[in-house]
């Protein structure tokens, strides 16, 4: 007998849910509604394919799920919600074969393929996670261009120069450089100052003569 986890606090989508999964003869359906209930039912029913809206759910981060998925691996995951990040997709993606993923406003076809392959034990991904994977590929790959200023920015931060010091200097408002620094480290895909500089460094779009790190 197929044994579902419904792990989705939304209830129009349990009840839409429920609804396809009926259709079919064999199956007990579970509902979890917090992070701790999805894993005591996981205890009892390792094989079960667990149905998630990750984003409504009480998770910290995606390394939780990979750890529980990691856990209980002869379990299979489809992960259904309104949006996931790109980073998010591609990472639970490339981590496990154990996870399909649709979008709540994709077709309703996609969702019948997902819960269809899952029952052959094969995963399925849906067109739009697919072209999300694809495309964030291609960002990662591409050359960040910084503009100008944020290229004159990179390299006052490379001077230990403080947001405040900054501004002042190129008489702008401390919020016109902070957004600029947002946007540095957005398309360096970095999170430090210190970061920032060492990738503009070893790309190649500062000159390290001008540089004390």
């Amino acid at each position: 007998m197929r044994k579902y986890i419904l792990a989705d606090n939304q209830e129009l989508t349990r009840l839409a849910l429920e609804s396809l999964l009926q259709r079919d003869e064999g199956y007990t359906i579970y509902r979890a509604y917090d992070r701790a209930g999805l894993v005591a039912l996981l205890k009892e029913h390792q094989s079960a394919v667990v149905i998630l809206d990750y984003t409504l759910f009480d998770f910290s981060d995606e390394d939780q799920l990979l750890i529980i998925a990691e856990r209980f691996n002869i379990s299979e995951w489809i992960l259904i919600s309104d949006d996931l990040t790109p980073q998010f997709i591609r990472r639970v993606v490339y981590s496990s074969h154990q996870f399909s993923v649709v979008f709540k406003d994709g077709p309703l076809s996609e969702i019948r393929e997902a819960l269809n392959s899952v029952n052959r034990h094969t995963r399925f991904l849906s067109q739009r996670a697919l072209e999300t994977i694809i495309t964030q590929q291609h960002e990662e790959e591409a050359p960040s261009v910084l503009t100008t200023t944020e290229m004159e920015i990179v390299k006052a931060i490379a001077q230990g120069k403080t947001t405040k010091e900054i501004a002042a200097e190129r008489f702008s408002s401390i919020h016109t450089v902070t957004t600029h620094r947002k946007n540095i480290f957005r398309k360096l895909g970095i999170n430090t100052a210190h970061e920032a500089v060492r990738y503009a460094l070893r790309a190649g779009l500062v000159d390290p003569s001008e540089f004390y790190i």
